[in-house]
């Protein structure tokens, strides 16, 4: 394994979801949770679990979902030295339910949050130390300007450091507006070494509805990879002229939420490693796949011998071939 630490910089906060599906959020009804979760701390604790040397950079409140947090990084292995705390915020709740077709409804608890009182003087210089990568998901970029001036700063000194920027634009319409998210994600794409859409999301940032025409437009001419995810068809990955298809695996569904970023984590995993784009995708589709075996956001996070058994269970060559 390449040396070097993965920042991940952003909202930790408490998920409470619906049991089953079918339930909406304007009626009473049973809730589950709380979750730990949040999209850069579900992929900082599935880095972790992969092997990774994980630190994580963001606020919670001084309260009970706070030290659920806090306990969950430190079970997890996730370095939380830079996890401050908001005196008088609360840390950030997200509500969740879902429809029989599988799409979610979210009420989000986060611009007025401990997560939300985020700023660049939260970003410490030292915790810029040893690290390679620094891992950023847009849905901290949508809460508010000092959210965005935070993971700016991350982003300059992640690069004056010679580490590389990973970037999942993890569009939320109930956080911001996808047209005003374009223009506020355009200096994050254009900084991104490796960018991670879903097919969704590329056509709505390269405005133009063709998977293939807008997975390129994001990758442009240099070394950028694009991963465009999507979910149980598998990925396609971009690099320059190369592309190559990844097939999904079949799982049983019980939460997706969290996927996405367990294949971020684990295609990141990859790129850093120096593997094969082909073999990189098929890592993170594996990875993407396990994580919706099991209820919470983060408890479906694969390891490393998981995301093998899977590939090897398949017919491909381990991960670490």
């Amino acid at each position: 394994m390449t040396n070097g630490i993965i920042l991940s910089l952003g909202e930790a906060l408490v998920e409470i979801m619906r049991p089953g599906s079918g339930a909406s959020l304007d009626q009473p009804g049973v809730f589950e949770g709380p979750f730990a979760s949040g999209a850069p701390a579900i992929f900082a604790v599935a880095a972790a679990r992969l092997g990774l040397p994980v630190r994580f950079i963001g606020v919670v409140g001084p309260d009970a979902f706070g030290r659920l947090m806090r306990a969950r990084f430190a079970a997890e292995g996730v370095d939380s030295r830079w996890l401050q705390t908001a005196p008088g915020r609360a840390t950030g709740v997200a509500f969740v339910a879902y429809a029989a077709d599988g799409s979610r409804e979210f009420v989000f608890h986060l611009r007025h949050s401990a997560a939300g009182a985020m700023t660049a003087q939260h970003v410490d210089e030292a915790c810029f130390a040893g690290a390679a990568w620094l891992h950023i998901s847009g849905s901290t970029l949508l809460m508010n300007e000092s959210c965005r001036d935070a993971c700016w700063k991350a982003v300059t000194l992640i690069k004056r450091s010679g580490g590389r920027l990973s970037f999942d634009p993890n569009l939320r319409p109930e956080l911001m507006p996808d047209e005003q998210a374009r223009q506020v994600m355009a200096d994050f794409i254009h900084s991104a070494d490796l960018l991670l859409p879903t097919a969704e999301e590329a056509h709505i940032l390269a405005g133009i509805a063709d998977d293939d025409q807008a997975a390129r437009a994001l990758a442009g001419s240099g070394s950028r990879v694009v991963a465009l995810k999507r979910g149980a068809g598998g990925c396609a990955a971009y690099q320059g002229a190369q592309q190559v298809e990844a097939p999904g695996f079949k799982a049983p569904e019980v939460d997706p939420t969290g996927a996405g970023d367990c294949f971020n984590a684990a295609f990141l995993y990859g790129i850093h490693a120096g593997w094969s784009l082909e073999q990189t995708a098929r890592f993170g589709c594996a990875a993407g796949a396990l994580a919706v075996t099991r209820q919470g956001p983060m408890e479906g996070a694969p390891t490393f011998a998981e995301v093998e058994a899977l590939l090897s269970k398949h017919g491909h060559a381990g991960a670490s071939n």
